[in-house]
């Protein structure tokens, strides 16, 4: 009877192993690892606006519009849980990404306004600003692009046969991933020039 109980064991197992599941496994922990990147680079950029907004208030405070909607945009991000379940919900995520898609376009038309204000271009701390901004929205591009991956071989696994009927037995379900719109949203990273000639004052 343990002989027999045993062999049902090991024959499961090999069924196991034959029909994905160690696959969506692994797949699925590329994908939790990739998004926390992808987290991990949008605080890193949220944390940059309240120093780049209070930078440009000190030089443009006139320009209470666009820093409002920055700030707006910056709080409206925060207030959606990135939790690791965002990710299996693609309304959600929709949302995370509309709202990541309105803090790009609002940081996009603050740098166009600094472009009116040379001694903000030339300012120490300014400049460093806005390096920091663009390296960090090249991470993030990065970041997206192996969480894009990362999903992509995930869900093909959860629609692939055998690995589907193995996905539907345990519930693993076909993720949502960034859009060709998302992108097109994205890629409007601030330019950092550093040939700006500085006026005399």
């Amino acid at each position: 009877m343990q002989k027999l109980l045993f062999y049902l064991i090991m024959l499961y197992m090999l069924a196991l192993s034959g029909c994905g599941y160690n696959t969506l496994q692994s797949t699925d922990e590329q994908v939790k690892a990739g998004w926390s990147e992808v987290i991990n680079q949008y605080q890193r950029r949220a944390d940059l606006i309240p120093n780049l907004v209070n930078a440009v208030k000190g030089f443009a405070a006139q320009e209470k519009e666009v820093l409002l909607e920055v700030t707006n945009a910056r709080a409206k991000v925060s207030s959606i849980q990135a939790t690791p379940e965002l990710i299996e919900d693609a309304e959600a995520f929709a949302k995370f990404q509309s709202a990541q898609a309105e803090l790009s376009s609002t940081l996009a038309r603050l740098m166009v306004v600094v472009e009116n204000y040379p001694q903000l271009k030339s300012d120490a701390n300014f400049r460093d600003l806005q390096a920091q901004l663009e390296g960090t929205e090249n991470r993030i591009t990065v970041a997206r692009n192996r969480y894009i991956k990362a999903v992509q071989e995930y869900n093909v696994t959860v629609r692939s046969f055998p690995s589907n009927l193995t996905a539907m037995l345990f519930r693993f379900q076909v993720k949502p991933n960034f859009t060709v719109e998302n992108e097109k949203e994205i890629s409007v990273a601030p330019k950092v020039d550093f040939n700006v000639p500085v006026q005399a004052e």
